[in-house]
Order: structure tokens, then C-alpha cells, then sequence
């Protein structure tokens, strides 16, 4: 296993449990336990964790990985939910994608729809094929170099684990926009509750993306449902749309279909 496997594994742990032990993280990933202590003094000193006698805890209380790390989990699973989503939007389309490894994919999956030209006629191929409102630098910066999607970025207050811009001025602009699709990404989906995610100011963004929008759709891979975060984005009534992977189980796809919610378990 290589350093970088390492740290992801040992991030994903950290963010499952809030804290590590030695001995335990030595034993789960079947290195030393000097391996580990040198990995968790490393991540320390990059302020991706804190660390404790005999181990680590996470940097701040949601217990979020950094979005570089966070990419690796779930990844044909978000894939291939990306794919599906995609088959969703129709051609010129305004979209808002708010941040996320699922999210990013998305963004990747309609790119890459658009760059093959889809179903558009040749008189129209120099106009932008979809429109996508984001608040997420990552996504923004892979699609500004596509011509053939429009891209508005919200501005406002960038967090550096998610790369998401928050604040006043994202809310400026989202509240001068009309959005046909808006698409989730979330860290929670209660049946209760709603949509979750482990940030206050990320959720109040998500959830202005879903009020400016005249369809709501919901990407997340299976591990997700029936989770709780700590910010309430907004109930599943809001919801037209849930796209996840074939795990999801079969009392929650009910669950959501008695409220209302297509779902798709690709």
C-alpha cells in the first residue's frame, strides 16, 4: 500500500469514527505501528488532523475530509450515477451543481455530453449547450475551458475542504438566477428529516439552489442513506429526483417513493 492509499485510509477512518488509535489503524491496514504514527505526524503537520497521545483526532468538529480525498470513495458508483444524471438534463438547460465529489462528476458527465454534441442541430453548435451555476471552484474551473457549456460562478467565501464559495455574495448572486435542474450533492439523506450535510453555510446555499430551481435532483452513492449530518439543507418534499448506486435498500427506495421522489438505483 503506498503513502498516499495510507493517508486516504486513514482519513476515511477518521472521518467515520472522529479519532484513531495506533494500534487499531496499524492492525486495519496491516502496516506497523511506526508507520502509522509517522503517516498521522504528516497529516498533522498539513492541519488534516490532530493529533493526540496514541493517535488522532479530526480537525474541527463536522470530522469532513478534504475533497482531494474524499474522490477516491464510491468512485464507479458515482460514475455511474453521474452518467445517469446526466441523461436527465435536457439540451439547453440551466443547471446548479453545488459542491462535491458526486457533483463533480456530474460536471464531468455533461461536459463530456456536450463536447459529442448530443442531439443539437448543426446551425446551433456555437451556441452553449447547457448552462451551469456552480459554487464550486473544482467544478468551475474544469468546465470554464468548455465552450460548449456556459458557466456562472456564484462568487463569495471560498472553504478549503469542499472548495465551495459561501456566504453573502453566493447568495447574491443565486437569488438573480432561475434554475431549471438543480442538482445535490448531500451527506445525508434521513427519511425524517430530509437533506443533510455537515455544514451550516453549505447547507443554506444547497438549499437556495433548490428554492431557485424548477426540478431538484439528488446524487449520492448508497452509504449515504439514512445518514444524518449536522445542517439540515431541506425535506424530502422538496425533492423530484434521487439518483444513487444498486445498494440502496429496498425499505428506503419505499420510503422515498411513498414521498414522492423518483428513484434511480443504477
Amino acid at each position: 500500500m503506498s503513502k498516499h492509499e495510507r493517508w486516504s485510509r486513514l482519513l476515511e477512518l477518521l472521518a467515520a469514527e472522529g479519532k484513531l488509535e495506533v494500534e487499531e489503524a496499524a492492525t486495519t491496514l496491516e502496516v506497523s505501528p511506526a508507520t502509522i504514527r509517522r503517516d498521522l505526524d504528516e497529516l498533522a503537520e498539513q492541519q488534516m488532523l490532530v493529533r493526540t497521545r496514541g493517535g488522532a483526532v479530526a480537525h474541527g468538529v463536522s470530522y469532513e475530509l478534504p475533497l482531494r480525498y474524499k474522490q477516491s470513495r464510491h468512485a464507479s458508483e458515482k460514475q455511474r450515477i453521474a452518467a445517469a444524471v446526466a441523461e436527465l438534463i435536457g439540451e439547453g438547460d440551466v443547471v446548479g451543481l453545488n459542491g462535491g465529489t458526486t457533483t463533480t462528476e456530474v460536471a464531468r458527465a455533461l461536459a463530456l455530453r456536450a463536447a459529442g454534441g448530443g442531439r443539437r442541430e448543426p446551425s446551433d453548435m456555437t451556441a452553449p449547450s447547457l448552462t451551469v451555476v456552480t459554487n464550486a471552484l473544482n467544478i468551475a474551473g474544469e468546465l470554464a475551458v468548455r465552450p460548449q457549456i456556459k458557466i456562472v460562478v456564484t462568487g463569495g467565501v471560498a472553504r478549503p475542504q469542499t472548495y465551495e464559495l459561501v456566504g453573502p455574495l453566493t447568495v447574491g448572486v443565486l437569488n438573480e438566477v432561475v434554475l431549471d435542474v438543480a442538482v445535490l450533492g448531500v451527506d445525508g439523506v434521513d427519511p425524517r428529516l430530509g437533506l443533510m450535510t455537515h455544514q451550516e453555510d453549505e447547507a443554506s446555499i444547497s438549499r437556495l439552489f433548490a428554492e431557485r430551481a424548477r426540478r431538484v435532483v439528488v446524487v449520492t452513492d448508497s452509504s449515504k442513506m439514512g445518514r444524518r449530518a449536522f445542517a439540515r439543507i431541506c425535506g424530502l418534499d422538496r425533492v423530484d429526483v434521487l439518483v444513487t448506486d444498486s445498494a440502496l435498500p429496498s425499505e428506503m427506495a419505499a420510503r422515498l417513493s411513498e414521498a414522492g421522489i423518483k428513484v434511480h438505483a443504477v
